[in-house]
């Protein structure tokens, strides 16, 4: 077991315990490691926000504090994913030192396949710091529908080739035009769509308010890199991260 699971799997320990707790020496029976490393574990959990106190005396060791934490859950790629978009626009929100180490621990106990999912995707969705509205919309505005935006999400997690119905800035429409579905980026204002348009045969910025509809295919993007389609975003509106 590597240490990145041990941790969790001690907590996970302490957590069945409950209030009696679990010694050192339980512990490091139970992983199969010294004491001394059940010890440094457990600091390094503490030190990570773990809310786990040391019992004293004869027969003490470590309980953690159940109502202080909560049972545990499963993510999938995309839920990860939206934790760090809205950590990413949220820095000065309040409690988001605490948002940041909960996604660290979250990646930490992911599959090495599926963080590795997690962070090609996070490297195709670019974020301007403490944005405002949310995703599809622009602040206080009309959004796009949400099976269209559920749509373009998908077409950028699995890149593949979406069909869209788009409301241009002049009001004019295109129906049904076919885009490779490379990322997602907000501005500071609105959620855009980055694709290359199969139309134009060009890269091309599509906010997602003016999507009407979206239809999915299972035609695979032509590989191209991001930042070469669409320039290198400035540090303030750089991908996110999950670090």
């Amino acid at each position: 077991m590597n240490r990145t699971d041990r941790l969790h799997a001690i907590g996970e320990a302490l957590r069945a315990a409950g209030p009696r707790g679990l010694t050192a020496a339980a512990l490091a029976d139970r992983f199969e490691v010294a004491t001394r490393t059940i010890k440094r574990d457990v600091t390094a959990l503490q030190e990570g926000g773990v809310p786990i106190a040391g019992i004293g005396g004869p027969g003490g060791g470590y309980v953690l504090d159940a109502a202080a934490t909560l049972p545990p859950v499963t993510f999938t790629v995309g839920e990860a994913i939206a934790v760090a978009v809205a950590l990413a626009r949220a820095d000065d929100q309040p409690f988001a030192a605490d948002g940041r180490r909960a996604l660290t621990k979250l990646v930490g106990v992911v599959p090495e396949r599926a963080r590795d999912a997690a962070e090609t995707l996070a490297g195709r969705v670019w974020v301007r710091g403490a944005a405002t509205g949310s995703p599809g919309a622009e602040a206080g505005g009309a959004s796009a529908p949400r099976s269209a935006q559920r749509a373009v999400e998908e077409a950028v997690r699995t890149g593949t080739v979406v069909l869209v119905d788009y409301v241009d800035a002049e009001g004019a429409t295109s129906i049904r035009r076919p885009v490779e579905a490379l990322g997602l980026a907000h501005d500071g204002f609105h959620w855009h769509l980055l694709a290359w348009c199969r139309r134009r045969d060009a890269a091309r910025w599509f906010r997602l308010d003016r999507i009407t509809a979206a239809h999915p295919t299972t035609e695979p993007v032509v590989p191209r890199d991001v930042a070469t389609a669409f320039g290198v975003p400035p540090p303030d509106a750089g991908p996110v991260t999950l670090t």
